[in-house]
């Protein structure tokens, strides 16, 4: 027997957020209800989904096998049935977005867009799976990589960089303090050379002697900073995705070196009836790069 979708979309949208209270925002409910629907689901399915922190909650192992599922599930319904709809905004905009640069990235810049571009209605569709861009379905899509993306056009945005990253009660300051901490990785889905793992920090480190495998891993890079300002262990992080929690002080880099890694890109067609929108986003993006530069 199916849970009821209410819990569903409640438990999607807080592990989404890591928040009850952003969850609640967004779905115009309270802080309450929430918790509430997520207690239920909780109940029904006779697991733990979220620890709940004295300031935030973190999803448990159950949790972060739930979340992906029905992330992708309610994406999906969202799509099919814009299609089957056959309406859109008079000024619409289509972008399929990774989940974690969606969330780390983009949503905290996007009222800036609406305010500069009320007249565009925008749309993301977080998914890790590849897409097909397919003019008035998909206008764009943004993605991690080195390419090459045949037969689209590229807009390159910026490169990432990788370090270790941890909360400051940990008290990390120098490398051979990694040997009392825990290691969180972060699994990725098509690893190769440029893949931003312990052993590979470890090799150009020059360290050896530390059990780069144990640890916890996530499946969502999201959550492994969420670990790491949970003082749960050390990350190899995005400093693209982590930069607020740095800037604020929540988490640290107690020390290099920093990893290069593949470069953010904004991907289209180059045609289509929303091209002009395409544009525009492709220049807000831009500008917002340029304000918020990755030191090398």
């Amino acid at each position: 027997m199916m849970p009821p979708l209410a819990t569903l979309r409640a438990f999607e949208a807080a592990a989404r957020h890591l928040s009850f209270k952003r969850a609640a925002a967004e779905l115009a409910v309270t802080p309450t209800a929430i918790s509430h629907q997520v207690r239920l689901l909780e109940e029904t399915l006779g697991l733990h989904l979220f620890d709940r922190l004295p300031r935030q909650v973190v999803l448990t192992p159950a949790g972060q096998e739930l979340f992906p599922v029905l992330r992708d599930g309610f994406a999906g319904f969202a799509a099919a049935i814009d299609r089957l709809r056959g309406q859109r905004a008079q000024r619409g905009l289509t972008v399929s977005v990774l989940p974690s640069f969606a969330a780390k990235w983009l949503l905290p810049r996007l009222a800036r867009f609406q305010a500069l571009h009320p007249d565009i209605h925008l749309r993301l569709h977080t998914t890790t799976a590849p897409v097909d861009l397919k003019p008035g379905i998909t206008d764009a899509a943004i993605r991690y990589g080195a390419g090459p993306y045949p037969g689209l056009q590229v807009e390159t945005l910026f490169a990432d960089r990788f370090a270790p990253v941890c909360s400051p009660r940990l008290n990390v300051r120098v490398v051979e303090d990694l040997r009392r901490c825990a290691l969180l990785h972060a699994e990725w889905l098509r690893p190769d050379d440029m893949t931003p793992t312990w052993v590979r920090w470890c090799k150009i480190a020059g360290i050896e002697g530390i059990n780069t495998h144990a640890g916890l891993s996530f499946t969502d890079d999201t959550h492994a900073i969420q670990a790491a300002l949970a003082g749960q262990g050390v990350a190899i992080s995005s400093l693209v995705m982590a930069a607020d929690e740095l800037a604020s002080g929540l988490l640290v880099q107690p020390f290099g070196p920093v990893m290069k890694g593949y470069s953010h890109h904004l991907l289209h067609t180059g045609t289509g009836p929303n091209q002009a929108e395409v544009v525009t986003f492709a220049a807000w993006l831009y500008r917002e790069a340029a304000a918020n530069p990755i030191a090398d």
